[in-house]
């Protein structure tokens, strides 16, 4: 093969300038910059999470005990491989200020807390001293949410249980509270040794008690590792390392990267429909460059090696665009970026995003230039003044369509190998791909029933011309359909999934779920707890169930982890409970629940679908560990378990002999009118202080307030692709101008006027805009509906407020793209046009 010749051509061709290329370039580096700049910021927390995890953690390594603290030989054991330690203990609890009640997270530490990093308070003060309090009430400080919560001032009493403390100070940051996880309360700290009349941690009650560690310089963390679980073997120990000092944030940032990412590659598809428009409008121009070269001896792979080379260039010079605004933005915005963040980020250069991300455009610029690439071969030399491109055959030659395929499949792959939802990604780029074929037909569909309105309306003219634009020769209709009708799709889909999960929890939930969860209900208390509530007339139904947490270790003799690995239930402890019988709510699905009198070995009812998911079959074992002793039952049912009514729901339950003789609580869930909440929080949290009160409004807002997070932040990538849309809508009406020049030159000579013909085009506009937004929302509707019935698992209905504005959105978009190159057409004289054409 020899590339002197097209080298030379394609090189030639490049000298007439970028005209008729901006729009290529543009779409190609705003889908590279999207996928660029979301993989530099992932890449900078991740980074940030790993020089800064030992501060997260608040220390190199962190062993958890859940409902206990270590016990003499495991605290020795502890010290001895340490340098320094710190004892943590974390827990819920309702902070009490006269009248006005809190739902907080109480952090009880030690006079070695924060072995790395500092607590920052107002009035400045150190942590130590403000913990000492006064002369005759123990200190604490708190964030100052909860502050203004409970009304208190600087220097003011409140109450944690039984024990009264003294506000020193407001809590403005705290080094490890990243690493904490998710929280439903503001956060209160107090030394552990105050808490010790409180009766917040007696025997059942749900805490967790960490113990960070400061090591030798130089120990190996998972030699370290291996000896904590070989020394606790049995004892239900959660391991932790500065190596992944925030595990829940860097889950959550993976896949909502992934996310993004995915959401970039739509736009990547969009940008796609516009550069294989561009690339067809310039080939379409040089038709009789092309029949000229035929003419004079030029093959079929030159012709087409000249052209593929010219667009391999100009696609490397939109790609290296993209790379440097995906880079470059995201460290232009770091501190703002830097001051949203829970974590610490190290904003810099990484090559890693920057290859997946030329990766990407690489295969994205090759699939949707290849396919009007391979048309310039059907270009012969009879035809050297026709316009051979409009009427070439539907599909190139068999090579084509089949290197076309291995692209897709290449781009498919790429994206599900670099994502860390694998599955979600394959199905949302089968979605893409899906959404592109429907909306091809949908403008096949549309130009072949405009051609029909135009044949029926013979006497609205505007109107008609309308109709007979949009149904005609051109291509214009197909990128306006695709370019829009894909960026409109992913808008739609976000918003319904968006509104639906807002349904789901502001509307929804509190229609079905408990007023509050009560939690630490001693056994002792239960009786009175129950006469209280149960004898309200404004109460409607309570629900109680015994409560431990348990660590599932093994399944089948098989450590959990390796058999289920990402699996939540396996993913540190979980709620376990006992019951003689299924209560009258509880659906069990297969197997039998063990007799009222069962007292025999260990017996384990599962929830069916988590126990799906795991793998697991009636007779498997499981073995729990409870309060450092292992529990091995047999899986002898399944239940079906609703969790999104928020009401008491175990993955597990065992028979009451297997259980019953371990210290625990009991929980409860109230149903009542919002009226009675508030009379029955003040006489439950006197009656008991240590009973902690979870407000399930309260739980509704914090999720809510997540969610609102996720969908801005998805609802930027989906702009961003409309963006790219609106630059097609662009390229595809400046494509048009010169078929409108004429269109209005014809127009002008049978007596048309200037008024009527910009009617005609604002109608042609508008008629293509409605159609893009209607193919488009029910695409987006579709794809809405799976995410929400089958991902989330929340009922679905249309949110029409945003599948309006999707609509009328379509119409504006196309028609300020229309009318901004409408104005040479009507300004162009009828003889000069005619003249040039002939």
């Amino acid at each position: 093969m020899n590339l002197a010749l097209p080298l030379k051509f394609a090189f030639r061709e490049l000298r007439g300038g970028l005209r008729g290329f901006y729009i290529f370039l543009a779409c190609l580096a705003l889908g590279v910059a999207a996928i660029a700049a979301v993989g530099t910021v992932r890449s900078a927390i991740n980074q940030g999470i790993a020089s800064e995890g030992a501060a997260l953690l608040g220390g190199d390594a962190e062993i958890e005990l859940t409902y206990r603290t270590a016990n003499q030989e495991e605290r020795a054991w502890i010290d001895g491989i340490a340098e320094s330690v710190s004892e943590v203990v974390d827990f819920r609890s309702m902070a009490v200020a006269g009248e006005e009640r809190g739902l907080t997270q109480v952090k009880a530490v030690d006079a070695a807390y924060p072995l790395l990093g500092d607590v920052r308070l107002t009035p400045d003060m150190p942590l130590l001293q403000a913990l000492e309090g006064t002369e005759t009430l123990p200190g604490a400080v708190m964030a100052p949410a909860l502050i203004d919560r409970l009304g208190l001032s600087i220097g003011e009493k409140f109450s944690l249980g039984d024990q009264t403390f003294a506000l020193m100070a407001e809590l403005t940051r705290e080094p490890d509270d990243a690493g904490a996880g998710f929280g439903l309360g503001p956060r209160t700290l107090v030394r552990s040794g105050d808490l010790t009349q409180s009766g917040l941690l007696t025997a059942g009650s749900i805490y967790e008690t960490k113990y960070r560690m400061l090591l030798p310089a130089g120990t190996d963390l998972d030699q370290s590792r291996a000896m904590a679980e070989e020394t606790f073997s049995g004892a239900g120990i959660r391991w932790r390392d500065s190596r992944d000092g925030a595990p829940g944030v860097s889950r959550f940032v993976e896949r909502l990267s992934s996310f993004l990412v995915i959401v970039g590659l739509s736009g990547l598809a969009v940008g796609g429909v516009g550069v294989s428009a561009a690339v067809r409008s310039y080939l379409a121009g040089k038709t009789g460059v092309i029949a000229t070269l035929r003419t004079l001896g030029a093959s079929r792979q030159t012709i087409f090696l000249t052209y593929f080379i010219q667009i391999a260039i100009l696609s490397a010079a939109g790609i290296a665009i993209g790379l440097l605004l995906g880079a470059g933005l995201p460290l232009l915005l770091s501190p703002l970026i830097a001051q949203n963040l829970p974590v610490p980020a190290v904003f810099t250069v990484y090559a890693t995003p920057l290859i997946e991300a030329a990766l990407y455009g690489v295969l994205a610029a090759l699939l949707f230039t290849l396919w009007p690439l391979a048309r310039t071969e059907e270009v012969r030399p009879a035809t050297l003044f026709r316009d051979a491109m409009s009427s070439a055959k539907l599909l190139p030659r068999w090579p084509y369509v089949v290197a076309a395929g291995v692209l897709l499949i290449a781009l498919v792959g790429a994206a599900v190998a670099f994502s860390a939802a694998a599955t979600l990604t394959l199905w949302t780029a089968l979605g893409i791909a899906g959404a592109l074929l429907i909306l091809t037909l949908a403008a096949y569909g549309i130009r072949t029933l405009a051609r029909w309105s135009s044949h029926r309306r013979r006497q609205h003219g505007p109107l008609r011309w309308a109709f007979a634009a949009v149904g005609g020769p051109q291509q214009e209709t197909s990128a306006v359909i695709l370019s829009l009708g894909l960026g409109l799709s992913v808008l739609a889909a976000v918003g319904q999934i968006d509104g639906n999960l807002r349904n789901a929890i502001s509307r929804d939930l509190p229609d079905v779920a408990p007023s509050y969860f009560f939690v630490d209900i001693q056994p002792d208390q239960l009786d009175g707890f129950l006469d209280r509530v149960t004898t309200d007339p404004e109460v409607s139904r309570v629900d109680t169930a015994p409560m431990l947490r348990g660590v599932i270790t093994e399944i089948n003799g098989t450590p959990a982890k390796e058999v289920a690995p990402d699996h939540w239930v396996v993913r540190g402890d979980r709620g376990i409970t006992y019951a003689a019988k299924p209560d009258s709510r509880t659906t069990v699905t297969d197997g039998t629940f063990w007799p009222e009198d069962y007292a025999g070995a260990p017996q384990i009812s599962f929830a069916a679908e988590e126990a799906e998911e795991i793998g697991l079959t009636l007779g498997d074992t499981l073995t729990v560990n409870v309060l450092g002793r292992d529990i091995t039952g047999t899986i002898t049912s399944f239940r079906d378990v609703d969790f999104s009514t928020a009401g008491i729901g175990f993955v597990l339950t065992m028979n009451p002999s297997a259980l019953s003789g371990a210290p625990h609580t009991h929980i409860a869930t109230v149903y009542a009118t919002q009226a009675a909440e508030g009379a029955i929080l003040r006489d439950i949290s006197n009656a008991y202080p240590n009973v902690t009160a979870i407000g399930v409004r309260d739980a509704i807002n914090r999720v809510a307030e997540v969610m609102s997070g996720i969908a801005a932040a998805t609802s930027y990538g989906a702009g961003m692709s409309l963006l790219t849309g609106f630059l097609v809508l662009i390229g595809a009406s400046a494509a048009g101008e010169k078929g409108r020049t004429y269109e209005a030159a014809i127009l002008k000579t049978i007596g048309a006027t200037r008024v009527q013909i910009l009617r005609s085009f604002a109608l042609r506009a508008m008629l293509m805009g409605a159609a893009a937004g209607i193919v488009g929302l029910i695409a987006g509707i579709a794809a809405g509906w799976g995410v929400s019935a089958y991902v989330m698992e929340t009922g679905f209905e249309v949110i029409w407020s945003s599948a309006i504005l999707i609509i009328l959105g379509g119409i504006a978009a196309n028609l300020l793209a229309g009318l901004a190159f409408a104005w040479r057409p009507l300004a162009a004289r009828p003889a000069g046009v005619l003249r040039a054409k002939d």
